[in-house]
């Protein structure tokens, strides 16, 4: 249950870090953060495994491309489902995935290391 909870904060940090950055994603505050973080974990548990599948004949013929376009789409459909949360324009669709998954995994391994030195 905390390994959820700091995956979910990491992730919602991380989105406040890809608002300051990239001028296409805006985020209201901090709980919509949250809210939008819980979401993209649960597009891309639920619906993003199905939209690899149906994908996967593009997704050969682009060696892997087409993977931007499907982590675009859940982010996008994230910000669909949260009031606060705003993806604009077709850069911003493609680039805030990758920029949000560079920024939460430094988060994490940070978090990570901070809570194993703790518990020890």
């Amino acid at each position: 249950m905390l390994g959820t909870f700091l995956t979910i904060l990491a992730t919602a940090l991380s989105l406040l870090v890809v608002d300051i950055i990239f001028s296409g994603v805006s985020i209201a505050n901090f709980p919509a953060a949250l809210v939008a973080a819980a979401s993209i974990g649960l597009i891309n548990m639920g619906v993003k495994p199905i939209l690899y599948l149906l994908s996967l004949p593009l997704n050969i013929l682009t060696l892997g491309g087409f993977s931007l376009i499907i982590n675009g789409l859940c982010f996008w459909l994230a910000s669909l489902f949260v009031p606060g949360f705003k993806v604009a324009g077709l850069i911003a669709f493609i680039v805030a995935p990758i920029i949000l998954s560079f920024i939460n995994t430094l988060i994490s391994n940070y978090f990570g290391e901070k809570f194993d030195a703790v518990n020890q």
